[in-house]
């Protein structure tokens, strides 16, 4: 994986980072570096993610998923970084014949319109809960058993749990013998993607997880004392040295359908984790070149408070474009679709730069499974090296758990005052 900063420089970009002003970041890199390789190394919460690709075990995953490994379809039950992770990761691996659906919201339509469309006497169901207790999918999970049961279907036949070591969801899969895997300690929901919360999927799909872990791995081996020398530091210094500048918004764009989850997965880890203390850079989310026709006019014209990250993978098959009689249509013609997604990338770069707005370029060399592994652990080290800057709690959610237990309280699960405030609502209402 390449990284590359150029257009976020002051030469080029404004706001932009000076070469001077890089210089003494690298040294404030340096020190967060030492924190997080002894925060690794001591497995302290949060830093143990980053030691996932060594710890997570591809065998016992694929061992744990074999009695699924007929299904047509595999179903994800979760929310969140119960859910995003392995999206991204069965979505970046491409076609196969096992579909993959997730249920990650409790719009009643949504899920009704999922289960009717899943074969569900074949669909492998992956149910994600570090407590076992989380409203939303434990909801999902109900409804999904009740659906099987009206089919005719043994749910606990079609079911595997990823969780914690104890808990509702733990007790459920061991009073009926269920295949379970353990949410790895010390790992927070938006950093477990490389782990079975993640991996589950695409085991079941028959991918090739081990190389997953492979990718992570290189990437782990790439923490260096010097964004210089890393491209994962390289990312998240110069991101939140534009930042500091009031670029406080992170517009992620890859030019890949199949990243369009990443987007979203990268949406929930920086804001998740750097959201706090009145700090944080707003991640927004794009898709080249499709966004080239929608939101590239605001950030090549409007506030300059925007990174533009530019995402894309070097080595791809390609389909080429039919030769027209159309005059105006003929220079298209046996050129291919990723040589025009190519030049649209670049031509993106290059407007962007040409109106002084930051963006940065990462190069993947495959959309493989080694690329995502990579990509995924990159911006994990870049989002918690962001979060040693700024000097937050990275790891933590305060935010979410306080709509956690106002939600709860409306519903009657306990009595908790963030849910007096929903009577306390100002209104100002209008008919």
């Amino acid at each position: 994986m390449q990284v590359d900063i150029g257009n976020a420089l002051a030469a080029v970009a404004d706001p932009g980072v000076g070469e001077t002003a890089l210089d003494t970041l690298d040294d404030r890199v340096a020190t967060a570096h030492d924190r997080i390789d002894r925060g690794m190394a001591e497995g302290e919460f949060g830093y143990a993610a980053l030691t996932l690709p060594e710890r997570t075990e591809a065998d016992a995953i694929e061992s744990a998923v074999a009695p699924l490994a007929d299904s047509d379809a595999v179903l994800t039950v979760g929310i969140g970084g119960s859910a995003l992770g392995a999206a991204t990761i069965s979505t970046a691996l491409g076609p196969s014949d096992t579909t993959h659906r997730v249920l990650d919201n409790v719009d009643p339509e949504a899920v009704s319109e999922t289960l009717a469309d899943l074969p569900l006497d074949s669909t492998a169901v992956h149910v994600v809960s570090r407590s076992g207790t989380t409203a939303e999918t434990l909801s999902n999970f109900l409804v999904v058993r009740d659906a099987m049961a009206e089919a005719g279907v043994d749910w606990t036949e079609r079911t595997i749990v990823t969780t914690g070591e104890d808990g509702p969801l733990r007790a459920l899969a061991d009073e009926h013998d269920l295949p379970a895997l353990t949410v790895p300690e010390g790992v927070p929901g938006r950093f477990s993607a490389l782990s079975a919360v993640g991996l589950v999927p695409a085991a079941i799909q028959g991918h090739d997880i081990g190389a997953v872990l492979d990718g992570g791995q290189a990437a782990m081996e790439s923490l260096s004392p010097s964004l210089f020398d890393c491209p994962a530091y390289a990312y998240g210094a110069i991101a939140y040295a534009l930042d500091q500048r009031g670029a406080s918004v992170n517009a992620m764009m890859p030019y890949a359908e199949r990243l369009e989850p990443f987007a979203e997965w990268f949406a929930q880890l920086w804001a998740e984790s750097l959201g706090k203390d009145g700090l944080g850079q707003t991640p927004a989310r794009a898709l080249g070149a499709t966004d080239q026709h929608s939101q590239l006019q605001l950030y090549r014209a409007g506030p300059r408070d925007k990174l533009v990250t530019l995402v894309r993978e070097t080595d791809r098959e390609d389909r080429t474009i039919p030769e027209t009689d159309v005059a105006d249509l003929a220079y298209l013609g046996g050129t291919g679709l990723g040589e025009l997604l190519d030049a649209e990338f670049e031509a993106t770069e290059a407007s962007l730069a040409a109106a002084g707005r930051p963006n940065v370029r990462i190069e993947l060399d495959a959309l493989d499974a080694r690329g995502i592994g990579e990509l995924l652990y990159a911006m994990e080290a870049a989002c918690v090296l962001v979060g040693e800057l700024y000097g937050v709690e990275t790891f933590n959610q305060p935010a979410v758990e306080w709509g956690k237990r106002a939600a709860r309280g409306l519903l009657g699960g306990g009595d908790f005052e963030e849910a007096d405030a929903v009577e306390e609502k100002e209104r100002l209402l209008i008919e």
